[in-house]
Order: structure tokens, then C-alpha cells, then sequence
């Protein structure tokens, strides 16, 4: 995968445009296009490592993640993220994350709703968590785009001086997972 990085200085602060990490293990088209495709039981996951990013050093408030999914699929999904956390109690997000695909937006405030130890995705002091965010209906198939607007993405390379309270928090990947009647 390409890595892209654009850095523009504007009066309220740096901005920086680069992919989040690597595309190590992404489910990518046999097109070699980069869309990420569902899965045979309907799900897709979307890891911030294969997202294309944009954030704001000074205002990490619209920070972006932003995904090409192929739905071959449609229908109702319930959307799932999923965080590292080092405070099993508050994953301290000041703002709700905002997704938005196709003409649907959701929005909430993730929560500690399931807690994972020893997960493979992060090592200790971290913790995974799992927040339940809502459910989404895509109407028809094709490729869309995916968005995450949440102050708790970083790229890769971020490394805080200290962890403070907005860092003991990072989002790790939003799952969508059809629903079943």
C-alpha cells in the first residue's frame, strides 16, 4: 500500500494526511484497488491500520479514518468498535465518534461494553474493549466509503511525550455485523 503524507500549516495548527499503518493483513480486491471486501457471513471489519487518515495535532476533534468497502451484502448491520484502553472503567472520549456510510450517519459516545484480556490485537498495560455503537441499514450493494470522525485516532507513529488523559484511549477498528431476524 502506498503511504501518503501531506502536512499543511494553517493558523490553528498542524494537519497531517497519511495512512494509519501498514496493510499488513487487509482484506483487500483481487484488483489490487484497496477496497475492503465483506466477509461470506455478511461482516466487515475495518482496522485503522488500512485506514487513510487525516488528523489535527492541535485539535485532535476531527481526526479521520476513511475506508473503500465493497457491499455485497445489504441490509441492517450493528456497528461495533473497538478500542484500546488502558482504564477498563472510562475510555475517556471527550466527543462521540461520528460514522457515516451511504447517506447514513451514527453517532455515540463508545462505553466499555465488553472488556477483552489478553487480547492478540494489544498487549499489556492495554486492554481491548468493545463498544456497541448503534445498527446502520445499507439499502443497496456497491462501494462506498466508510468514515470515522473521532479525536481518539492516531496514526501508527504517534508517540505522546506522556500519556494523558485523551491518550490512555485509541481506536483500534469499527465492525459492522448483519443482523439477523
Amino acid at each position: 500500500m502506498r503511504k501518503t503524507v501531506l502536512v499543511m500549516m494553517a493558523m490553528t495548527g498542524i494537519y497531517l494526511l497519511s495512512s494509519c499503518g501498514s496493510a499488513g493483513d487487509r482484506n483487500v480486491s483481487d484488483n489490487g484497488e484497496g477496497k475492503i471486501k465483506q466477509l461470506a457471513d455478511g461482516t466487515f471489519s475495518l482496522k485503522l491500520d488500512n485506514a487513510d487518515c487525516y488528523s489535527n495535532v492541535s485539535n485532535p476533534s476531527g481526526n479521520t479514518a476513511e475506508w473503500s468497502v465493497v457491499v455485497s451484502k445489504s441490509g441492517r448491520f450493528d456497528v461495533w468498535m473497538t478500542s484500546a484502553t488502558k482504564d477498563t472503567t472510562d475510555l475517556k472520549y471527550q466527543h462521540p465518534v461520528l460514522i457515516s456510510i451511504a447517506d447514513n450517519n451514527l453517532e455515540a459516545k463508545p462505553v466499555c461494553d465488553r472488556i477483552v484480556r489478553n487480547s492478540g490485537e494489544v498487549s499489556y498495560p492495554w486492554f481491548r474493549a468493545d463498544s456497541f455503537l448503534g445498527s446502520l441499514y445499507i439499502q443497496d450493494t456497491g462501494t462506498y466509503y466508510v468514515q470515522v470522525i473521532s479525536e481518539k485516532i492516531f496514526s501508527k507513529d504517534h508517540k505522546p511525550a506522556e500519556l494523558t488523559g485523551e491518550e490512555i484511549s485509541k481506536l483500534i477498528s469499527v465492525s459492522f455485523t448483519p443482523v439477523i431476524r
